[in-house]
């Protein structure tokens, strides 16, 4: 599965649990602690599998429950003691919904059931045998994922996954558009301290 895919999965997830639970949009340290978390375990094993050679294939330390559940409550606890609990909950499910995200993806593209992509280092997935750095493998893999976009003969679950990004975008939007409207206001803010700073009120003794 593709991180922008994972980022929509983590994202419908999380905005649906706050809509059904706590009756409220996600704020904008959620909604990007829960997307960052659900493309971390990419970040973690892709570049040390492609780029450095340390694992034999993508799926090892990151994809891992074991380490994931572990980092999972320590960020929760860390978040908890800072009086951010929901944060917390958001980074732990977006990254323990990117693991089986990954098994479901393998087998309806390619009909391989692999559960053993979450159980590093117990269970192995074996070398990919990929011969170039990460970003050339990258951008190899996505050429081929944009030939099969292009081409307009989708699959029913590329559809699925069109559907899914539209369903997502709509709620971001319905959300206030988290991270970018903290982003354009605390902007706002900044660009209005510059052109119109406060001046510090005298007091009667300094006027004398």
């Amino acid at each position: 599965m593709w991180p922008w895919e994972h980022a929509i999965v983590g994202y419908l997830a999380y905005s649906l649990f706050c809509h059904t639970v706590y009756r409220d949009s996600p704020g904008g340290l959620e909604a990007f602690a829960v997307v960052f978390a659900s493309v971390l375990p990419d970040l973690i094993d892709k570049p040390l599998a492609w780029e450095y050679g340390i694992f034999d294939s993508g799926y090892a330390l990151g994809h891992s429950i074991f380490f994931a559940v572990a980092l999972s409550l320590f960020v929760g606890i860390v978040a908890h003691s800072l009086g951010r609990p929901r944060t917390g909950l958001a980074f732990g499910l977006g990254y323990l919904l990117h693991l089986p995200s990954d098994v479901v993806d393998a087998y309806v593209r390619e009909g391989v059931y692999q559960p053993e992509l979450m159980f590093w280092p117990v269970e192995t997935t074996g070398s990919h045998g990929h011969s170039r750095n990460f970003l050339e493998q990258f951008f190899q893999l996505f050429s081929q994922y944009q030939a099969e976009l292009l081409a307009g003969d989708l699959s029913t679950y590329m559809w699925i996954q069109i559907g899914m990004a539209s369903s997502a975008a709509l709620l971001w939007l319905y959300d206030g558009a988290p991270v970018l409207r903290e982003v354009l206001v605390g902007s706002f803010r900044f660009v209005r301290t510059l052109v119109s700073p406060e001046t510090p009120t005298e007091t009667p003794s300094e006027r004398k």
